[in-house]
């Protein structure tokens, strides 16, 4: 009984391995961050490394990305990612809705919600560990365009409306 258990378990393991998600490498930069908001080098550099995996619309994927069911679960945590924050389409959003994303930024990485634990776990993606400095960098850059908003529009329209 358990011979059969672990031959249906192997072939369901084989059979799976068949069956991709879609890969999110559109790379469509119409609507980028960079295309708006002037990001210095060092903040670019970290959002590189620890950021656009998950929150752009070009993934680098890692050798185990092949593997089934571990590429579902990587497809459903970029496409998360996506849907809280996705720097490839940010500039396509109204102004109240970029300067929300910026506090949302600065909350994420000052609390050290941001790269989330299982990015980084494990000794993976280990440049996507952040730093203070770097940690420092993202929170100063997001207030920095923040400041730039308030000083460039009204204030009614950088604040997101209440949801019923």
């Amino acid at each position: 009984m358990v011979r059969k258990i672990l031959i249906g378990l192997g072939v369901l393991l084989l059979v799976i391995q068949f069956i991709h998600p879609d890969k999110n490498d559109s790379n469509d930069l119409t609507y980028d961050i960079n295309t708006k908001y002037l990001i210095p080098a060092s903040v670019k550099d970290v959002f590189k490394v620890a950021c656009s995996d998950c929150h752009t619309n070009n993934t680098v994927y890692p050798w185990y990305s092949k593997i089934q069911p571990v590429a579902w679960w990587l497809s459903y945590h970029v496409n998360d990612g996506k849907k809280h924050l996705n720097l490839s389409s940010f500039t396509n959003q109204p102004l109240r809705f970029q300067n929300h994303k910026f506090e949302e930024i600065i909350e994420m990485v000052e609390e050290h919600e941001m790269p989330l634990p299982s990015y980084t776990n494990f000794g993976l993606h280990p440049e996507a560990q952040l730093t203070d400095d770097q940690r420092k960098a993202i929170i100063n850059w997001a207030k920095e365009q923040m400041d730039i908003l308030s000083a460039k529009y009204p204030a009614d329209s950088l604040k997101m409306k209440r949801r019923r």
